[in-house]
């Protein structure tokens, strides 16, 4: 009994000793239950399929596996992982390097609205990864000169249920024509869909599936909460929860990306410390908001579902729905950016009116009924006027400023980048109180 209490090691797992050192550098001093019930069967040379929550530690369990094989076989473009989004692919290839930095590992990003010419340099330098989302590593496959992946070994699919959406299928159905059938293949995911057991069948070889968790839920440390608000007082309310946990590090997932700059613009016009992200910004321009707020900069990271997906930003404390999502499984990926290995973390929905259905529908997913977050009317009710002059700013401020609508957010984001560097300067006004 004292045997099976004890904790389980990445070496009990079977990682090497430099590979457990390298865990141990990032201060990941025990396995997670995914890697735990990965690692022994990825180690074997398997094929995966794992299912488990967002946060949980799904990039080890297949990151040190394949750092292992290539140590005992090193070879250029030796795996290749894709991701749905760009950001959550750089964080891939930067938990690569850091796992195998001892052993001089090399990795090769590739995401849209980047240079392909540099990204063509990077592959003729032959590293070991490559990382990338469908659109571009199937553009790089087609017109790149001498970049092929027919010697490869590993092939990852991370949130492959977002993968096989239709704007991402054609490619792949593309890409697994380029790639061996000999092969390994990992597919992980927060969510087993109907989809996902197609793209099993398709390319995977009997498969060991790994569950941490058998039905769609959320980590037992992260505490859930709704508040029901007419649609006319949202902003109020999220006003005053951001004011009630000020100094939280808070991420604020909205529907559209006109609605995170609008948001982003009120927040600041109160005092807030509060940057916007969504597809609309260049590369260059979500990196740079995303390392803002990683850094502490500002505060409050409002966005769109494009940053749901497998985001590890560890001092992330609150996460906010300001709209509800249409799709109730994105609400597990949302509020899975808090609460991530083992801390603590709250989500508050702002449900209104229109809303309530899709709200119920998520607590169905869950299979539980969520606490009301505690909110005093009458102190919510004294930031109307502020909060409605606020609102009135942010709107003139998009309407003199409407060029971002043609661009896409190239350079359209300027005027709320010298907000902030006015912010950081002490140019604040407070949420006025009757």
């Amino acid at each position: 009994m004292e045997e099976m209490d004890e904790p389980k090691t990445f070496r009990s797992l079977g990682v090497c000793e430099q590979l457990a050192e390298a865990c141990l550098s990032l201060g990941w001093a025990n396995p997670t239950r995914i890697q735990m019930e990965s690692l022994p069967h990825a180690l074997e040379g398997k094929d995966i399929i794992g299912i488990a929550q967002t946060g949980s530690g799904k990039t080890g369990a297949f990151a040190l596996p394949i750092l292992q094989a290539l140590l005992e076989n090193p070879q250029p473009f030796f795996a290749c992982v894709l991701s749905p989004t760009r950001e959550l692919a750089i964080q891939i290839a930067e938990q690569f390097e850091a796992l195998g930095s001892g052993i001089g590992v090399k990795c090769a990003v590739l995401v849209g609205n980047v240079d392909k010419v540099q990204q063509a340099i990077s592959l003729a330098k032959r590293p070991h990864i490559v990382v990338g989302t469908p659109g571009r590593l199937l553009d790089h496959l087609s017109n790149t000169k001498n970049f092929s992946l027919r010697t490869l070994k590993y092939l990852v699919l991370d949130e492959a249920d977002k993968l096989l959406n239709l704007e991402f299928e054609k490619a792949i159905d593309e890409i697994l024509k380029n790639i061996p059938r000999e092969r390994k293949t990992f597919l992980f995911s927060a969510t087993m869909t109907n989809k996902v057991k197609k793209l099993q069948r398709a390319c995977l070889r009997s498969p060991v599936k790994v569950e941490a968790s058998s039905k769609y839920s959320t980590v037992e440390t992260l505490k859930q909460q709704f508040r029901l608000v007419p649609a006319k007082y949202k902003d109020c309310y999220l006003v005053y929860i951001l004011t009630q946990m000020a100094g939280s590090m808070t991420m604020i997932f909205t529907r559209t990306c006109d609605s995170t700059r609008l948001l982003a613009l009120l927040l600041r016009n109160l005092g807030m410390r509060a940057i916007p992200i969504s597809s609309q910004l260049s590369q260059a321009k979500r990196l740079g908001a995303l390392n803002k707020f990683k850094a502490g900069e500002c505060d409050i990271l409002v966005c769109t579902g494009l940053m749901s997906r497998g985001l590890d930003i560890p001092q992330v404390d609150l996460v906010i729905n300001y709209d509800i999502p249409e799709n109730s499984k994105d609400y597990i990926h949302r509020v899975g950016r808090t609460a991530r290995a083992g801390r603590t973390g709250l989500a508050v929905s702002l449900v209104s009116q229109y809303e309530v259905e899709w709200y119920l529908l998520i607590e169905k997913l869950i299979g539980k009924k969520l606490p009301e977050y505690p909110a005093e009317e009458a102190e919510v009710m004294q930031l109307v006027e502020s909060v409605t002059d606020a609102r009135r700013m942010a709107h003139m401020t998009m309407k003199d400023n409407p060029s971002h609508r043609k661009r896409r957010g190239r350079d359209g984001d300027e005027d709320a980048d010298e907000q902030f560097v006015s912010l950081k300067k002490g140019n604040k006004s407070k949420p006025k109180r009757r």
